[in-house]
């Protein structure tokens, strides 16, 4: 059974601290029980770590959020290459789990009332997740790195980017959380096809492609995916390939011909054209918004 922390984000989550693991050698995560909360997202390889008897295994895109005065371990050695991003925050009000029932509760009550209040404060968080858009997350990861590590004049920056981050999740999670009644055929097809479009996204695909791979006819397809999703399915196809590259320009060297060439875009000009119609930026102006980073190895 799923279980989500709920928490009211009025007062903005306490920031402590932040960085990126990487382990260049066979590593076991130690075993603890901290007085904090800490979320961890998968960047390379796998890291196996057990909370309070179960056992994770989180690869690259995986969300795992380990929980205040809660036990965690490593139970199985991590190969050379492991890496991770995580931070250590409190919450600054009542938090709670909740199970999937109450999840489902807590979402019918918003999707089936128009007039619910976008500004009310909880969000919540998985206790494990494979969002759908982890780019956006990690965007927002390499941010708090960046600010993190810039000295800021006024130390409650952290804390709102961190609680933007957490919103984030909690957005995504909230998005496609599936009650009992919407597990219809056709939204489980379209889970199928969104996780398969983002594991692709590096590959050179295209609405033809995605219909033929999951035999659908291309204009049935793209109707429906507009009608549950809420944009066309090749929107959304350029909408992760930004992503994916957003993420890449804030996390390495690689050049932008290099970079258009790994999201599965041949045409640099065509690539840096697509990026500034989403991002209103060109892919250079992005990336000396982000240099700043804490890397740890232990």
């Amino acid at each position: 059974m799923s279980q989500f922390l709920k928490t009211d984000v009025n007062i903005p989550i306490e920031f402590i601290s932040c960085g990126q693991f990487l382990s260049r050698e066979p590593w076991t995560h130690t075993r603890r029980n901290l007085k904090s909360f800490v979320i961890i997202i998968g960047v390379k390889g796998t890291l196996y770590i057990t909370q309070e008897g179960t056992q994770y295994e989180i690869k690259p895109g995986d969300i795992l959020l380990l929980l205040s005065s809660h036990t965690h371990l490593g139970h199985r050695e991590c190969k050379p290459g492991v890496s991770f991003y995580w931070c250590h925050f409190n919450c600054s009000n009542h938090f709670t789990l909740i199970d999937d029932k109450t999840m489902e509760d807590e979402v019918i009550s918003f999707r089936s009332n128009p007039a619910y209040d976008r500004s009310n404060p909880h969000i919540f968080i998985p206790i494990y997740s494979k969002p759908q858009r982890v780019e956006r997350i990690n965007i927002l990861f390499n941010q708090l790195l960046d600010v993190s590590n810039a000295n800021y004049y006024n130390k409650r920056s952290v804390d709102y980017i961190i609680t933007t981050l957490l919103i984030e999740i909690s957005e995504q999670a909230l998005t496609n959380f599936q009650t009992t009644k919407e597990k219809t055929k056709v939204d489980k097809n379209l889970v199928k096809i969104v996780e398969w479009l983002r594991i692709h996204t590096t590959d050179n695909i295209s609405v033809t492609s995605v219909a033929e791979q999951f035999n659908y006819n291309k204009d049935y397809l793209s109707r429906i995916f507009k009608q549950k999703i809420g944009i066309n399915i090749q929107e959304y196809i350029h909408i992760l390939k930004v992503s994916k590259a957003k993420d890449l320009l804030s996390s390495t060297n690689l050049g932008i011909k290099e970079i258009a060439y790994t999201v599965g875009i041949s045409d640099e000009k065509y690539f840096m054209k697509l990026f500034k119609k989403y991002e209103k930026l060109t892919p250079t102006e992005f990336r000396k918004a982000y240099y700043r980073t804490h890397l740890n190895k232990e």
